[in-house]
This record gives C-alpha cells, structure tokens and sequence, in this order.
C-alpha cells in the first residue's frame, strides 16, 4: 500500500486527466445500471402491458443509452490513456536520471540488462495498470454497488440468493493473488537476466565471431529464453486454473437465481421484467468479479513492477553532493593524496593503502604500476568517480567531497582506457563534454590531438555520422577524437588512462608531441605505456598491490629502485630495443 501511495503521488499532476477519466466511468456506468431497469419497463409495462408507446420510447432511450456509453467509453479510454502515457514518460525520465545520477560503485555491481528491464517492461507493467486496471477496478466496484442496490430495491429474497457468489469468489480471488505473486516477480528477474544475456552479446558481437562462439552464445540466449517462457508459462496455468472457477460459480449463481426466481414468477411475487432485469443484474455483479480476476493479475504485476521502480529510486547515491557543497573555484591543479585507502564494494582487498603524495600545480606525474596495481584506481579518485574509505583528496586546498561534483568534474579532461563513442556526428563526439564549443574550438582540439587529417579525409568532414561505439573507425582514430574532447575542455587537470595505446608509433609520436605542448602549465596524470612518457615525466609514481613503494624522476628511480627497473626491463624493454636498432 505504500508503494501505490508513492505511485499515487507520481500521478499527482495529472489529476484533471484522472479526473475527465473518472466521470467518463461514472456516467457510462450509470448508463449500464440503468438499462435493465429500463428493459423490465419495456417488458411488464410495454409488451405484457400492450402499450407500443412505453416500447417505443423504451427503445429510443435504449438507443441514447448506447450513445452515452460509446462517447463516454470513448472519452474515459482517451483520458486515462493520455494520463498513463504521462506518466510513464515521467516515470522513464525519473529513472534514467537517477541512472545517471549513481556512482561507478553502483554500476560496477549492476547488470545493465537488469536497467533496461526497469526502465521498459516495469514501467510499462505499470503504465498498463495505470491506463486500464486502476479505472477498471473503480468500474467494477461501481458496477458490483450499483447492482446490489438495485437487486435489493426489486427483491430482496433473490438478493441474498445472488450474494452466495461473492464469498468463494473473492476467496478465490485472494488465493489466486498471493499464489501468483512471486510468480510474476520471478518473470520480471528471468527477463532482466534475458535482457543481460542480449545486452552483452550485443556489446560483444564482434568477439563472439571472432572466436566462433554464435553457438555457445545461441544456447546461452536460449536457456534464458526458455526459463522465462517456463514461468510464463506457470504463470498462465495458475491464471487458466481460477478464471473457470469464478465462471463456474458465477453459473451456479444464475442457476439459482432461475430456479427460486421462476418459482415466484408462478407464485406471481415477481414478474418476467423484474426476473430478466434481476438476472441481468446478476451478469453485470458476476462480471465485475471476472474483472477483478483479471485486474488481480494486473495488479500483481503492477506491484512487483512498481517495487522493483521504487527500489531504484530508493537506491542510496553514495556518491553526491555534501549539504553545505560549494562550488570549485577555477581550479589550478595542486593535487594532493593523504593517507587514502580504497576498497570497492564488495571487496575485503584494499586496492589503494595508505596513498600519499603531494604533486603542484603545472607537474606531469606518469603512474607506473603492473597490472592490479591500483593506477586506475588512484586517477579515479581526483574527479571523484569513487570516494575514500580513509584519507582524503584535495585539490587547491579543497576536499574533493566538499566541492560541487559537477564543478570539479567540469574542470577536469580525461580520457578513460575504454574509449566511448557515441552515435552521432564526429563534431558531436569532440563538443560532447562543451556543447557550445565553436567550430573553430573544436577544429583546434581536434588538430592538437592529431585527429584533423584523418577527419577531412571523410566526405562529410566533421559532420561525418560515427556508427554506434564507434564503428567505422579504427581504434587509433576513436583514441583521438576521445583525446580531442578531452582538449576541448582546456583543463588544468589532465588525466590520460592509457590514451595512446592504441596508436602506432608514428602516431603516438606526433599525439605526444602535441600533449607535451598541452601539458605546459597543466598538472597531468598520465598511466605509461611508452617510455617516452616515463621518461618526460617530472614525477614518476611506481604502485605495488596498492601502495606506493617508489617517487622521483626516471633517472632516479633507475638508479634507486630495482623494482623499478624490473618493470622497465618487462613492460618497456621492446621499446627500448626497438629505439636501439634505430640509433
């Protein structure tokens, strides 16, 4: 009940809509109860009577009946549709914004198959409900108060005779929803593992045919596939299994009615009129049950759907804005790490213990670790996509966790490891972190990150559309364009996770050259995969399962560091062979 407050709540701003709905209901239901007292007139007073004038006028005004029904059926449909709409467009925004709202924490643990199952079938579950279920529910409660009022104004022996169906047919009814329940929640989880499964081998195409694997991934698709259609398929045997239930006692019910009923026609303390408009009644109480049988259905799908809504929006962001946040002043770049320990959640490890550093304003650092060292780790911490578990880290005097996130982040350019592309024009992609960045910005970016040349090759230059993730462009060109967006910022805080990687050594050349015109009166945190970046750094900080076991120069740490020049030799050897060969 909770949550269908908090559900009501949402609904709130369309009450006007609700509203028009709501008195469409009213009067086409008015319209239902009034027509079989109007065919008992018809009947007992028109044809038993022999009175062709109460016939007519009974027909014309069963014919306006019909018309009240169609416009209001008509307008009750319209309305509550628009309002459902509504408010599953709202719903979708809310939830989405809120998607974007959580922490890398979050996403690190969460299937995205699992928010795109929210974001769709749940909202549309009780978008369903919304648009039909909710009206229908108050059509039946008004159709079962109306009928009952009016058999018992007519007779109310058959009255009680009627009411015999209500009791097994609510404790059916009731049955049938806690029954059903978990079922219904458990086809929402098998859909977002469906959902997760799609996802992957989406993201994944290219892998899955590069070793072969569309049928393993066909089967694994397959065995989701058919768990979902299993409790599906459950669900619908539980629903197949009540419905005939309430039919059948719904039939006993008009059974009975005409067994006394005919009796009291003979005993002339009913008429004809009065006993078809009772049974007539009785249809128009037995359906509403119907209804709620199906509307239980709904209702049950709605409620798991709406909890799994609220359980995102209830999802505690641990990373936001402290109460008394700030705004960032314009950054310098003074970077400082105190005493910062981070574990991810879910984890017993420290990836980061005990880091301390101290690096001003304007210094290029080249983070140097083997894999699993915590390099990524540390850099993700300046723009605050995780926060410490100890320590603290500052940046020109201030707590990254007291500053505005979106001040700080706005001043800082990175390029992440996995470069993300999206669809759109290559313009798009470069302005994407500075939307009102003018063409002759966004040329000058792209020219310092080496991505002009290869932009005019296209047809269409910059307005060329870039396929999802990127495709249609090598890894080199994605990485650049990724580092012009970076650029276009102008930052004063410069992070480079692994930003060359993908280039050849020509390219990285001449990309390099223009970081290092970049980097002039920068702080840049760069994680090394050349040698050049070791060696043009002013500080070189060498990570060990997640503490700092070496700072300095290249030169210094070759000369005081063994473990340093292992990692030298191991991960950078080649390149110093290769360097070799051309002297």
């Amino acid at each position: 009940m909770l949550l269908i407050k908090r559900m009501f709540r949402i609904l709130k701003p369309y009450w006007l809509m609700f509203l028009g709905a709501f008195l469409s209901l009213i009067l086409s239901s008015v319209a239902n109860l009034y027509s079989p007292m109007l065919l008992k007139q018809v009947l007992d007073d028109g044809i038993n009577g022999r009175n062709l004038d109460v016939v007519y006028w009974g027909a014309g005004i069963m014919i306006g009946l019909a018309l009240v029904r169609g416009v209001f059926g008509f307008t009750q449909s319209f309305w509550s549709e628009k309002m459902s709409q509504s408010f599953a467009f709202d719903v979708r925004n809310t939830l989405f914004e809120k998607i974007q709202s959580l922490s890398f924490a979050y996403h690190d643990q969460t299937q995205a198959g699992q928010l795109m199952t929210r974001l769709t079938s749940d909202v549309e579950q009780v978008r369903s409900f919304v648009a039909s279920a909710l009206l229908q529910f108050l059509s039946a409660i008004i159709m079962m108060v109306g009928s009952l009022f009016f058999i018992f104004s007519m007779n109310w022996q058959l009255s009680l005779v009627a009411l015999m169906i209500i009791p097994p047919s609510v404790f059916f009814l009731g049955y049938f929803m806690k029954v059903v329940r978990p079922m219904f929640s458990a086809i929402q989880e098998r859909l977002s593992a469906l959902n997760g499964v799609l996802q992957e081998n989406l993201a994944g195409v290219r892998l899955v045919k590069a070793f072969g694997r569309e049928n393993y991934e066909t089967e694994r698709f397959g065995l989701r596939n058919a768990s979902l259609l299993e409790m599906n398929l459950t669900s619908v045997a539980a629903l197949s299994s009540s419905f005939p239930l309430i039919f059948m006692i719904n039939n006993l019910g008009t059974l009975a009615i005409l067994w006394v009923g005919g009796y009291m026609v003979m005993s002339r303390e009913v008429t004809v009129g009065e006993l078809i408009a009772f049974t007539t009644y009785l249809s128009l109480l037995s359906q509403p049950l119907f209804m709620l049988g199906m509307i239980a259905a709904q209702i049950t799908r709605a409620s798991v759907s709406n909890e799994r809504i609220f359980e995102l929006l209830d999802t505690k962001q641990d990373i936001d804005d402290a109460a008394d946040a700030i705004e960032m002043p314009a950054v310098q770049g003074h970077v400082a790490f105190a005493h910062v320990s981070l574990r991810y959640a879910g984890s017993a490890t420290k990836v980061l213990d005990d880091v301390s550093f101290d690096i001003p304003a304007g210094t290029t650092v080249a983070i140097l670790g083997t894999t699993g060292s915590g390099k990524s780790s540390l850099i993700n911490l300046i723009p605050r996509f995780y926060d410490v578990n100890d320590g603290s880290v500052v940046i020109d005097g201030h707590d990254v966790r007291t500053v505005k996130i979106d001040s700080l982040r706005r001043q800082i350019g990175i390029v992440l490891q996995e470069t993300t592309l999206f669809s759109g024009t290559i313009r798009d992609n470069i302005c994407y972190g500075r939307p009102d960045a003018s063409d002759e910005e966004v040329h000058a970016a792209a020219v310092k990150a080496q991505a002009d040349a290869f932009i005019s090759e296209f047809d269409q230059g910059y307005a060329t559309i870039v396929g999802e993730r990127g495709v249609g462009l090598s890894g080199g060109q994605r990485q650049r364009l990724a580092i012009a967006r970076a650029l276009l910022l102008d930052p004063k805080i410069l992070i480079l996770d692994d930003s060359t990687s993908a280039v050849d050594a020509e390219t990285e050349y001449k990309i390099q050259q223009a970081l290092d015109a970049l980097m002039t009166n920068r702080t840049s945190f760069v994680i090394a995969q050349r040698i050049s970046t070791v060696r043009n750094a002013d500080v070189i900080l060498l990570l060990d399962a997640g503490k700092i076991i070496g700072r300095g120069t290249h030169e210094e740490l070759l000369r005081d560091n063994a473990v340093y020049g292992d990692i030298i030799d191991s991960q950078f050897g080649h390149q110093l062979a290769h360097e070799g060969a051309q002297r």
